[in-house]
């Protein structure tokens, strides 16, 4: 058999070619459908209770409680820790929640920069649901996980420690929404101590399934404040994280926490004495703990602004949240991310737009984990993929038409037994035709990751001119296994016609040909479909022989109900035959 995942599956592909996997099809998380689980329970009479993330401490997890506090946990529905629950109440604000003694502030406070979004929230947070109408105790929610959206049922049974929540708990009692979507990604991620540390990107990402970017600080290389301030106009979510200190949380005598996740809540340029003061607005997740320096609630710089201005952006509460200078921001935050669906933000320009294209891969050891460029021996093993950016691309002096996103799946059922590994990608200016292993060894990148970083995502906007290319995607070391999602971005004119075929190479006698050339060769019949006998020819020009029996056996299994093959069965077929056929005979013949 060929290592796992080698090939494409084709009923994923189908399933995604038909929608599933959308926003308006989310896949069923461990295959738990909402609708007939509701039906089921309703029907019956019954509670609903989620055998998938039971209440018990194994959804808890181990690290986060001692074994005594364990003990003290008794898993409620809301009817038993307040009289009358209720989903949302009054509206949806990041002033809804605090956080609980989970360490998972990355993830509260992209939930805080989603409320500010409210047709993307109720992407995430079905808003309809209730503890009234056909409530069964069951609730579900939706997250974009590594290319497609999925929909997560759970119960409503909650972990409380004498009645109180011991995890996210809302401003209001009666209010649980925060906590079951809390619940909700625990069951996503593995249990609740799976949640516990992380980055704000993950999270903008599972909310969005958008465009990330991030930037650090202490080097922005860019014009942060205008950037910021498109961001924010654009509707983008953004958060950042403040600089590590011992203990972790340490609070600063300027209030700033360390080691803490931040939602940017808005950006506002106001006159303060005749000059511009440019101001950040920030949330901490805690629901309590500001700034105290310039422009924090009782800074007396407030008195310099107008009156409109002093009514319109200051509030005197202790919510957690404040104001800053960016001169500040930069100063004590050491990162910034920004998720959005569309980065047009980057140069506030609305005639222009991007089109997006993902696909699926596989780094495997010995097959396709060639590792960096410096391993000149393998480097050309990693998979490969061709695109083409066209004339009608802007080629503006300094802005960008090109984004490369290369995000690393996980193998691990739990979040934290997932190991990162060091991933990154190189882009090469190629013209037509075959690719020798050579090419890369007598070519140098034309763009590239900066670093290799063991990160869930690595990114880079580029400005590429007009040419074909090809992006290999690798990890830093060789022989390393892992999957990941490669999103490739084009910006041009609203008319513009794209290329972004992606062409899954395979080695033929020492020669790289296209899968999709062969096919189209073969298909004489110009069906879009390969017959029996164009698919013993197409498998000759593979350099593949095969008897009858085999033959017949893979229209079968890789055919429609007619038996002919289409261009993705094709090269299903081409790419699990040919690593079956090197792992037999022990040599690199697998590309993609």
């Amino acid at each position: 058999m060929p290592p796992p995942g080698v090939c494409l599956n084709i009923l994923e592909v189908r399933n995604k070619e038909n929608g599933f996997g959308s926003i308006s099809k989310p896949e069923k998380f461990f295959n738990q459908d909402y609708q007939q689980l509701t039906e089921y329970c309703i029907t019956r009479g019954l509670r609903y209770i989620d055998n998938r993330f039971p209440p018990d401490k194994n959804s808890i997890g181990y690290g986060i409680l001692s074994p005594s506090d364990m003990n003290n946990v008794t898993w409620l529905r809301p009817a038993k820790i307040v009289p009358n629950p209720s989903f949302i109440v009054q509206g949806i604000s990041r002033f809804d929640f605090g956080q609980g003694i989970l360490g998972n502030c990355w993830f509260l406070a992209s939930l805080g920069a989603l409320t500010f979004q409210t047709d993307i929230f109720k992407q995430v947070v079905p808003v309809e649901q209730t503890f009234d109408k056909n409530y069964c105790g069951l609730f579900h929610f939706r997250f974009w996980r590594f290319g497609q959206w999925v929909d997560v049922v759970i119960d409503d049974k909650l972990p409380t420690v004498n009645g109180r929540l011991i995890f996210a708990r809302a401003k209001y009692q009666n209010e649980f929404w925060p906590a079951l979507l809390e619940k909700a990604y625990a069951k996503v991620c593995g249990s609740y101590t799976d949640m516990n540390a992380g980055s704000p990107a993950e999270a903008l990402m599972d909310f969005t399934g958008g465009v990330h970017m991030h930037i650090k600080l202490s080097d922005p290389g860019l014009d942060l404040w205008n950037l910021m301030a498109r961001a924010g106009h654009s509707g983008s979510l953004m958060s950042c994280g403040t600089h590590q200190g011992t203990p972790a949380n340490n609070i600063l005598p300027n209030g700033i926490v360390q080691g803490h996740a931040y939602t940017v809540t808005g950006v506002k340029e106001l006159m303060s004495q005749g000059k511009p003061a440019k101001l950040v607005r920030l949330w901490n997740p805690w629901g309590k703990g500001e700034w105290k320096g310039d422009w924090s609630d009782r800074s007396p710089l407030w008195k310099t602004v107008s009156a409109e201005d002093h009514e319109m952006y200051l509030s005197v509460y202790d919510n957690g949240e404040f104001w800053m200078t960016l001169e500040d921001f930069c100063k004590f935050y050491v990162d910034l991310d920004i998720c959005c669906l569309c980065p047009n933000f980057l140069d506030g320009q609305s005639s222009c737009h991007w089109k997006k294209t993902s696909y699926e891969g596989k780094w495997v050891s010995g097959i396709t984990a060639g590792g960096c460029i410096n391993n000149k021996d393998s480097f050309w093993t990693n998979p490969q993929y061709r695109f083409k950016i066209d004339h009608g691309y802007s080629e503006t002096v300094g802005e960008k038409n090109m984004l490369l996103s290369l995000m690393q799946k996980p193998h691990k059922r739990n979040r934290h037994l997932f190991q990162n590994l060091h991933i990154g990608f190189a882009v090469f200016e190629a013209h037509k035709g075959k690719f020798p292993a050579s090419f890369f060894n007598s070519h140098a990148p034309v763009a590239q990751t900066k670093t290799y970083m063991n990160a869930r995502e690595v990114m880079e906007f580029f400005m590429l001119k007009p040419a074909e290319y090809l992006v290999v995607p690798s990890t830093f070391s060789v022989n390393k296994t892992g999957s990941f999602l490669l999103t490739i971005m084009f910006k041009g004119e609203a008319h513009g016609q794209y290329a972004s075929h992606i062409l899954p190479l395979l080695l033929i006698n020492g020669v790289v040909f296209s899968i999709q050339d062969i096919f189209f060769r073969t298909d004489v019949s110009r069906t879009g479909t390969l017959s029996l006998t164009e698919l013993r020819n197409a498998l000759k020009t593979a350099g593949m022989v095969v008897s009858d029996e085999m033959l017949n056996l893979m229209a079968l299994r890789y055919g429609a109900t007619s038996g002919h093959l289409t261009l993705e069965s094709f090269i299903s077929l081409i790419l699990r035959f040919n690593c079956m056929r090197s792992e037999s005979s022990n040599t690199m013949c697998c590309l993609s």
